[in-house]
This record gives C-alpha cells, structure tokens and sequence, in this order.
C-alpha cells in the first residue's frame, strides 16, 4: 500500500526514463491500474512493451502513429483535451506498439494488469466514444467514456476522462487542470488527500470515497480516470457517500451548466 503522503503526485515527481508520469500498480501500491504519459517530439517514436498489461494510446494533444501485431492505426488525435474527443489504439497484453509522432504530441497511456490475454489489437474511432453530460447546475459535467462497459471490451480496463466547467465541482480525477480534489477512507482504513491539483498533477486513490473535486473558478478541468480490477464483469463499480446522497436529489430542479459541451460537441 502507498504509505501516507504519498497520493498526491505532482508533476515530473513520478516521472522515468521517457514518461512524463509512470504509476505502476507496484509504485502505486494496488494490484491492476498503471498510468503513463508519454511527450514525443516531431519525428520520434517510442517502444511501449506491454507485458503482462493492457493499454490505451490516448492522444491529449496531437496525433500518432501506433503499430503493433502486424496493424497499422493512424489516430488523428486532438489539439487538446477541451477541443474534442478522440481516437485511440488498444495495445493488448504481451504486445510491442510503436508510437510514433510526426508532428509530435502528447499521450495518456492508461493500463491494466491481466493475466490473460483474450482481445486482439484494435482501433478506436472518435465517433464511437459516448460523450455525455451529467450532472446539473454547479455539478454539470461531461464525462467522455472511451473504456467502460458498452464502449469497447477490454480484460480489465475502464477509462474516461471528465470536463467540468471553472467554478463547478465534480467526480474525482487523476489528472486534471488546477483544481482542489479530496479523497477519504473509512474507519476501517482511513486515507486522507486533500491538496490543490495543478495541470499535470496525479492523484492515487487506493480505495475509500472520492472527491469532491473543484474546478477553480475561471479554470476549467480535465481529468482522466483509470481503474481497473479482477472479475468477470469488469463492472464500473461505484456508490455514494451515504451522507452526501442526497445532493442528486436537488438535480431535477437545475438545468446543465450552458458552458457544456465543450469543443466540436458545442
């Protein structure tokens, strides 16, 4: 387990060799989850050897080239995370991808940990990603789900990346522009974080509750959100706060925040 002090990452702290970021579920301290961030220059290419793991090629600003098991995917990524959703590769477990940027970029590369691998390499269009808003009044957010169950099947893996409006408070994230984030464990195994979030910044989450997480005001938010764990159903499982329920009550009386969608959504 990451001993206390520890969940909160800011940027470069956690960074190795050509990884902006590199969490592995041994430095995290959990058993299934990693996440890496990977900048390549105009030109470069990077060799991502899976393993015993599964990925995402997730651009956050420009595109990419991903070869790997005899394909080809050309992913004409974004500008940046706020101006649309975008397409991705899935490297699957025991695989060796090359990614490569022509003109360079910036890229999430979520993981899981499997034990076997039963999917084959693959190519996720941006048409397909489910974008959605949720939420209303000062919680509006939109949630883009590249990863979850009904999107595209995986071993292990969930990911989906929230945008919430400066000012507004939403679910918990990982990585995320400036904002305010908490997380607390219970009695049984308490944990506590509460820390300003600036861009690049991580924060681990080993169980309890999370959040909330505060978008400054003037300062919209992106964070990414990699989980992953054992059993069949690789169900997104998550429950609220006993006392902080109530709260969706009072949604049906809001309408979502104008400022949603963001980008080519709009």
């Amino acid at each position: 387990m990451t001993s206390p002090g520890t969940y909160h990452l800011p940027k470069r702290t956690s960074a190795d060799g050509p990884y902006d970021l590199a969490i592995t579920p041994e430095s995290a301290g959990w058993a299934y989850s990693g996440l890496r961030i990977l900048t390549l220059g105009p030109g470069e290419e990077h060799v991502l050897s899976a393993g015993e793991n599964e990925f995402l090629v997730l651009p956050l600003n420009g595109g990419c080239t991903v070869a790997v098991d005899g394909r080809r995917f050309e992913l004409g990524g974004r500008t940046d995370v706020f101006s649309a959703v975008t397409d991705f590769a899935y490297p699957p477990r025991e695989s060796q991808a090359v990614i490569s940027g022509a003109d360079g970029g910036t890229y999430a590369l979520p993981s899981a940990r499997t034990e076997q691998g039963g999917h084959s390499a693959r190519y996720g269009r941006k048409e397909d990603v489910p974008v959605e808003l949720r939420g209303a009044g000062a919680c509006s957010r939109q949630v883009d789900t590249y990863c979850l169950p009904g999107t595209i099947d995986t071993e292990q893996l969930l990911v989906c990346e929230v945008l919430t409006p400066g000012g507004n408070w939403c679910l918990p994230p990982r990585e995320r522009s400036r904002a305010w984030e908490r997380g607390y464990g219970t009695d049984e195994r308490p944990i506590e974080v509460l820390a300003e979030i600036r861009s690049g910044d991580t924060v681990l989450i080993p169980h309890g509750r999370h959040g909330p997480s505060i978008a400054a005001p003037g300062h919209d938010l992106h964070h990414l959100d990699v989980m992953a764990g054992p059993g069949p159903d690789r169900a997104w499982l998550i429950c609220d706060d006993p006392g902080h329920g109530w709260v969706r009550d009072t949604r049906a009386s809001q309408d979502v925040d104008d400022r949603l969608p963001f980008g080519e959504h709009r």
